[in-house]
This record gives structure tokens, C-alpha cells and sequence, in this order.
């Protein structure tokens, strides 16, 4: 059984889409496993499985997704069904809800926050910095 307590990206596996830097998306997305997106996509999305935005992603429109781990931006809506890990890096313009809620410190959010699991949101400081 696999440690809870271990980050999200810690228990990826398989080969996720990978959308590159400077790739740039307009229009709707859907994939049905998990996705990198390190772009920029304008439109709504689908993610059946974990969306990973590190850094300098960006996502404008409303983005579903069954879990994922945010660094980058997201402006429009966040719909998490899972756990949702805001990074320290992350801008979060947009109204977001999610089963369970991690965010470092350091994280922007401005917009509404829904946890369906009726838990808190969960505080950390990012110790993994990558250089």
C-alpha cells in the first residue's frame, strides 16, 4: 500500500502526454491518462489521470482533472476530484476545488476555494527545490 503521507508526483507512473515549453494549445484538451503540460494552453480541459504544471505552465480556462500538482499558472477554474498540490511557485487565479488541498508556502491563490472532503487544506514549505 502506498504511503500517503508521500507527495503526488512521488507515485506517478507510466508515460504521461508531455506538451513541451513553448508549446502554446488553443482550444479544448482532453487526454485520458495523466499529463505535463509545460505549455500554455487557452481553453477547457480534461485530464484523466494526474495534470503535473511545473513552473512557467501555464492553463487559461477551466481545467477537470482526477488529481494534480500545480506549479505554473492557472487562471479561469480548477476542478480536482482527488488531491490537488499547489506549489510555491504557483499562481492560482481562478476558483478551485478539490477533494483534499496541499499548499506551500510562497503559493498565490486568488479565488474561491472548495474542499469537498470537508478537511482543511493542508500547509507545507516546499523543501525540494530544484536549482
Amino acid at each position: 500500500m502506498a504511503d500517503k503521507r508521500r507527495r503526488l508526483l512521488d507515485q506517478l507512473t507510466g508515460s504521461p502526454t508531455f506538451v513541451a515549453r513553448h508549446c502554446r494549445l488553443t482550444g479544448d484538451f482532453e487526454a485520458d491518462g495523466p499529463v505535463t503540460m509545460c505549455g500554455i494552453v487557452r481553453g477547457d480541459g480534461r485530464i484523466g489521470g494526474v495534470l503535473n504544471m511545473p513552473a512557467g505552465a501555464e492553463w487559461h480556462g477551466e481545467v477537470h482533472a482526477d488529481s494534480a500538482v500545480v506549479n505554473g499558472t492557472v487562471v479561469g477554474k480548477i476542478v480536482i476530484s482527488g488531491k490537488l498540490e499547489i506549489g510555491y511557485t504557483a499562481v492560482i487565479r481562478a476558483d478551485v476545488t478539490a477533494r483534499t488541498l496541499a499548499i506551500a508556502k510562497g503559493a498565490v491563490i486568488e479565488g474561491s476555494i472548495e474542499i469537498t472532503s470537508g478537511q482543511p487544506a493542508i500547509t507545507f514549505i516546499e523543501r525540494r527545490h530544484k536549482t
